[in-house]
C-alpha cells in the first residue's frame, strides 16, 4: 500500500519521531495526562481481597494483559468491595500499560478492572485511547529506554516524560480507525498462515507415527526392495496398535542401555558458559535444543548416533539426536544402541509416539518424568535393520521438505507481522497520511 506523505512537515526534536506534520503538537506525555500508577491491597494473597462470584471488579494480573490483545475481556480472578477499594479502579474503555512482566505491553480494558503497581494508566487523557494504545504498541517511544519486554526500565516519571506527536482528536481517531482496519487485515492473514502452520506440524507428526508403526508406503517400499502392503498382527500395546506382521515386538531395555552422566550434578548453569570450551554439556533444563553450555572436557564420545532423552520437567520424554563429545547436566539421560539391529534414528521416532502417547496419559496435575525403571518396561516394535534403515531416511527426507515448507510460512509471518509494525510506526509518528483512508 502506498500512502502519501503530510505535505507540510516540522522538526520534532526527537530521534526517535523525526520530522513531524506541521500542524502536530509535540510533547511529553504528561503534559497530555497525568501518569499514575496502580495499587494492590496487602498482603495480596489473602482471600478476604477475592470473590470470584460477585465481585463487581475484575483484577488483572501480569499474565492476564500478556494473554490479551488489544482489549482486556476477562481476567482470572475478581475483587471483593474490601480488595477494589483498596486497589486502582478503571472503567470500560480506559487505557493502561505494563510496567513489570511483560514490561511495555499497553491494553484497553472492556470491563470494570482494578490494576496494581505493576501498571500505570492516563485518567485526564482527552485525545483517542486507541491513538495512544497505538503509539505504545510500536514499540518506537521505548527508544533507550531498553528492550521492549522484560528489560525496559518504566515508571511513572519515564512513561510521563516520552515525547511524542499528538494530532487534534479528531486525527487520532483517523489514524486509530485505519490502523484497526490494516492490522486487522494483517492479523486474519497471520492466523490463516498459522493455521497452516498448524496444520504442516500435524501432517508432519502424523506421517513420523504411521511410517514407525505401519512401515514404509507401498511406493517407497518397492523403491526400496521391502515387501509393499505387508499383513498386519496385533502388538498388543495399546499406543502401538496393528503393526507388519514380519515385525517383532521386544521390550527397550533388549535393545538399548541406558546411561546419565556422571558429573551431572556439578554441571549446573553457573558452571557451564556458552564459551567456556570445546564440548557441549546437554541438559533437561533449556529449550536450546537441549543445550546449556560449552566446557573444556568431556564425559561421552559417540560416533555414531545415540538418543538424549529428558527425564524430569515440562519437557520430559523429549528426545533428540546426539553424536559428538559431550557432557550431561541433570535431567536427562541417554539411551544407547546394544547392536546394530537397533537403529537411533528409527528409534527416536517411535519414542517420540511412545511418550506422545505416556504423555498424554499422565493426569494434568503431575509433572511428567522418565526414569530407568520406567524405560525397562516400554516395549517397541522391531523391524528388520534394513527396514528401520529405510524408514528412519525416509522420514529424513519427507520430514525435511514439511520442514521446509513450515519455514516459509514461518518467514511469512514474520514478514507480516514486520510490515504491521512499520505501519503503526508510519502512521502514529505523521510519516504517512492516512486521514482519508481511514474510511476505505
Amino acid at each position: 500500500m502506498k500512502l502519501p506523505a503530510y505535505p507540510r512537515t516540522k522538526p520534532s526534536g526527537v530521534e526517535w519521531l523525526g520530522d513531524v506534520p506541521e500542524h502536530w503538537s509535540v510533547k511529553a506525555i504528561k503534559w497530555e495526562t497525568p501518569v499514575l500508577r496502580g495499587a494492590s491491597p496487602r498482603p495480596i494473597d489473602d482471600p478476604i481481597y477475592f470473590d470470584d462470584d460477585d465481585g463487581e471488579y475484575s483484577w488483572v494480573r501480569i499474565s492476564d494483559v500478556t494473554s490479551a490483545g488489544t482489549y482486556l475481556s476477562s481476567t482470572e480472578q475478581k475483587l471483593s468491595r474490601l480488595g477494589s477499594s483498596l486497589s486502582v479502579k478503571l472503567k470500560p474503555g480506559a487505557l493502561f500499560l505494563s510496567i513489570a512482566g511483560s514490561v511495555g505491553k499497553p491494553c484497553i480494558t472492556q470491563i470494570k478492572c482494578c490494576i496494581h503497581d505493576g501498571f500505570v494508566y492516563f485518567p485526564r487523557f482527552k485525545g483517542d485511547a486507541k491513538f495512544l494504545y497505538y503509539l505504545f504498541a510500536s514499540g518506537e517511544p521505548y527508544r533507550g529506554l531498553g528492550k521492549l519486554g522484560t528489560q525496559l526500565n518504566l515508571n511513572t516519571d519515564t512513561v510521563g516524560s516520552i515525547v511524542a506527536g499528538f494530532p487534534d482528536v479528531a486525527e487520532q481517531r483517523s489514524i486509530a480507525a485505519f490502523l484497526d482496519r490494516e492490522t486487522g487485515r494483517v492479523d486474519r492473514l497471520v492466523a490463516k498462515k498459522r493455521e497452516l502452520i498448524e496444520r504442516l506440524k500435524e501432517k508432519r507428526t502424523a506421517l513420523i507415527s504411521h511410517t514407525v508403526t505401519r512401515g514404509l508406503p507401498p511406493a517407497a517400499a518397492r523403491a526400496a526392495g521391502l515387501p509393499a502392503n505387508p499383513p498386519l498382527k496385533p502388538s498388543a500395546l495399546d499406543w502401538l496398535g496393528d503393526i507388519p506382521a514380519h515385525w517383532e515386538v521386544k521390550k527397550l531395555s533388549w535393545l538399548f542401555r541406558y546411561a546419565k552422566g556422571p558429573s551431572a550434578a556439578m554441571l549446573t548453569k553457573e558452571y557451564v558458559a556458552d564459551n567456556a570450551g570445546d564440548f557441549p554439556v546437554f541438559s533437561g533444563q533449556t529449550e536450546n535444543e537441549g543445550l546449556m553450555g560449552m566446557i573444556d572436557w568431556h564425559e561421552f564420545n559417540f560416533a555414531s548416533p545415540v538418543i538424549f532423552v529428558t527425564t524430569v520437567g515440562a519437557r520430559a520424554m523429549s528426545t533428540r539426536i546426539v553424536s559428538c563429545k559431550f557432557s550431561l547436566s541433570q535431567n536427562c539421560a541417554l539411551i544407547i544402541p546394544r547392536s546394530k539391529n537397533a537403529n537411533p534414528r528409527y528409534y527416536e521416532a517411535v519414542l517420540r509416539r511412545l511418550f506422545d502417547y505416556e504423555r498424554r496419559s499422565i493426569s494434568l496435575i503431575m509433572q511428567p518424568s522418565l526414569r530407568f525403571d520406567d524405560l525397562d518396561k516400554f516395549r517397541v516394535p522391531l523391524p528388520p535393520p534394513e527396514e528401520q534403515a529405510a524408514i528412519a531416511a525416509y522420514l529424513d527426507e519427507e520430514t525435511a521438505k514439511l520442514d521446509a515448507l513450515v519455514g516459509k510460512v514461518e518467514a511469512a509471518v514474520e514478514r507480516l507481522q514486520e510490515y504491521r509494525t512499520a505501519l503503526i510506526t508510519a502512521a502514529v509518528t505523521g510519516k504517512i497520511d492516512v486521514r482519508k483512508e481511514s474510511h476505505g
